[in-house]
């Protein structure tokens, strides 16, 4: 890694990780889990922005962000996921919507899903920054 800051973005984004370790079996949280591997998600791309000494913008669209790193990353990533994980990132900022998914809120298996995601991101941007 070549700056202080894209590791404070990795660094961040483990936290996220390790919050999620800790709930991913409880029930009640799973649009915890689905904030939290949006956050990691968002964090990543970001790092990867800062280690291309690109500005990184005041966006929270892992879809936007996306779009900026896409090029750096060695696999495809799961579009449908990152909308899914966009759509419960604004969702979780409002009561009546708290972390809904259009079936409602997110079972455990989408909760599992999201994490696991998180985590190959996680992984596969931390091994692009040398980490």
């Amino acid at each position: 890694m070549n700056s202080k800051i894209e590791w404070e973005w990795l660094e961040s984004a483990l936290g996220d990780i390790k919050n999620i370790e800790h709930i991913i079996d409880d029930e009640y949280l799973t649009h915890i889990v689905a904030f939290h591997s949006q956050q990691c998600i968002e964090k990543c791309f970001k790092a990867i922005l800062e280690s291309q000494s690109m500005k990184v913008p005041k966006e929270h669209s892992t879809i936007k962000l996306y779009g900026l790193v896409k090029d750096t990353l060695k696999t495809d990533i799961d579009y449908d996921l990152l909308t899914d994980m966009d759509d419960l990132y604004i969702n979780s900022r409002y009561p009546s919507d708290f972390g809904l998914m259009p079936q409602g809120k997110p079972t455990l298996e989408n909760a599992k899903e999201f994490y696991e995601f998180a985590l190959k991101v996680y992984e596969e941007v931390g091994e692009i920054l040398g980490r």
